[in-house]
């Protein structure tokens, strides 16, 4: 099942120490439940009664709750520790080990009030527990995330944004780890630059499926022109943007088969995301682009990179992952004027429909054109990123310290008008020439991901805590 289609599931475990007021745990079962249920995200907690107030405390407990998430290891993607008070720490860290689930952990810790320190009528010492709960997880080398407080109300908005945003965080880790890319034919000869090692990437168990151009090329032009299914996607092209007049209805018919053939062999091997050799092949051999193809597939949150850039899809799918939305591969390509901080992002034609936020056009390939001629070039979606907010995210394997590294940061799209022909957006990022210092001097490829709104602090989180990946934030 895709991991856009399962809401994340987190698994739960109250520390509680026994000398404690008991309703104090009642109260943050209740209150966490129905934030859960508010955000429409899963919960698997152990009933009530099988330990005292369904609390953490003893080695028994520890057993229960091992159990327990063993037994729905399958659904649960992240676990959170909520402590209403001081909480076992050796219990809660115990719990986490034995289970060896290997998902985030988020850690909470509630509040005291000033007036309730009498410790049976509301004192707390969670922000003191914490610490030792903490500890006890760096001792056993089990990465966890914080909240943004030390200690929060579990029932308050701010723990409310916490949830969301480590939800996104599983589902980013999630996805990533069985993450299977499609690699589309041969690397684009003129650019060595979107080399990268499978073997690395796999050691992330991220896996890459490869398949000839030929194979795809031969397999879309099998299909009949008539058939029921080049009608559909017809329609579905027609839907998606608007394509000129002058546009010959028997090139459109070549991009919905090509659309076909992708979408079968990607849907066959299980993709997620895909990579596609998109020049000059299969503009020569069988007369479209694959701009169109992999526009549609990108706003399908199954992102797709231009010019077999593998590492750019799976920058692309992470995006995706922790925005929930459409991601973008573009080229960092121009200054713009003598602004220093704003710089025109390009590609041909690949931006995803909502990404833009305007009705694109889809006609012809401009800059593949001059050379192919324009009547083998039809399927290129052409149109400027509205203004807002943006995260761009860019992976790289290093093969020469065997790691997967990369940067992340975030901007906005100005309303600033360019006359180039394409997918285009102009970009305004702090201090962008530092940014730009930092990519050349270690080795970054030409290409980034980028997607609408702040999702920086989720991917950094995900990948860096969690994946284990060396990643720059830029701010």
């Amino acid at each position: 099942m895709n991991v856009f289609d399962k809401k994340t599931t987190l698994g739960l475990i109250i520390g509680s120490r026994e000398f404690f007021n008991g309703k104090l745990a009642l109260d943050a079962r209740r209150d966490v439940i129905a934030q859960l249920d508010k955000m429409n995200i899963g919960y698997r907690l152990l009933p009530v009664g099988e330990t005292n107030n369904g609390c953490v405390q003893t080695s028994e407990d520890v057993r229960k709750y091992a159990q327990f998430f063993d037994e729905n290891r399958q659904d649960i993607d992240g676990i959170v520790v909520l402590l209403p008070n001081f909480g076992d720490e050796i219990a809660v860290a115990e719990t986490i080990h034995r289970s060896k689930l290997n998902v985030p952990i988020l850690v909470q810790a509630c509040n005291d009030e000033v007036d309730k320190f009498d410790l049976r009528g509301g004192r707390r010492d969670a922000f003191c527990g914490k610490l030792s709960v903490c500890n006890n997880l760096y001792q056993y080398g089990i990465a966890f995330s914080d909240t943004t407080s030390h200690t929060c109300d579990i029932a308050g908005e701010e723990f409310a944004g916490d949830l969301d945003r480590f939800a996104r965080v599983c589902r980013t880790v999630k996805g990533l780890k069985n993450a299977r890319i499609g690699a589309i034919g041969a690397r684009t000869g003129a650019f060595r630059t979107v080399r990268y090692s499978e073997k690395i990437l796999q050691a992330s168990g991220l896996t890459v499926v490869t398949v000839d151009l030929s194979e795809i090329l031969g397999a879309a032009q099998a299909i009949n022109d008539e058939a029921p299914e080049v009608k559909a996607q017809l329609e579905k092209m027609a839907a998606y943007g608007r394509i000129p007049a002058h546009i010959k209805h028997e090139n459109v018919v070549k991009q919905a088969k090509l659309s076909i053939a992708v979408n079968r062999w990607i849907e066959k091997n299980e993709c997620d995301a895909s990579a596609i050799q998109c020049w000059t092949s299969v503009q020569e051999n069988f007369g479209c682009a694959t701009c169109l193809s992999m526009s549609m597939l990108s706003e399908r949150l199954m992102p797709s990179a231009c010019e077999v850039d593998v590492a750019g899809a799976i920058s692309m799918y992470a995006l995706a992952l922790a925005s929930g939305t459409p991601a973008a591969l573009a080229d960092w390509n121009n200054n713009y004027g003598q602004e220093a901080n704003k710089c025109i992002c390009f590609h041909c034609g690949n931006f995803p429909k909502s990404f833009l936020g305007t009705e694109p056009e889809i006609s012809n390939l401009e800059i593949i054109g001059v050379s192919v001629g324009p009547e083998r070039c039809f399927g290129a979606v052409k149109g400027k990123a509205a203004p807002g907010p943006m995260t761009y995210f860019r992976l790289s394997t290093d093969d020469v310290a065997g790691q997967v590294r990369g940067y992340v940061g975030e901007g906005r799209f100005t309303d600033d008008q360019s006359a180039m022909d394409g997918c285009i957006a102009i970009a305004e990022l702090p201090r962008m020439r530092d940014l730009f210092k930092h990519l050349c001097r270690h080795g970054f490829e030409h290409h980034v991901a980028m997607v609408r709104g702040n999702h920086a602090a989720v991917v950094e989180e995900a990948v860096a805590r969690y994946m284990k990946w060396n990643i720059y934030h830029h701010a």
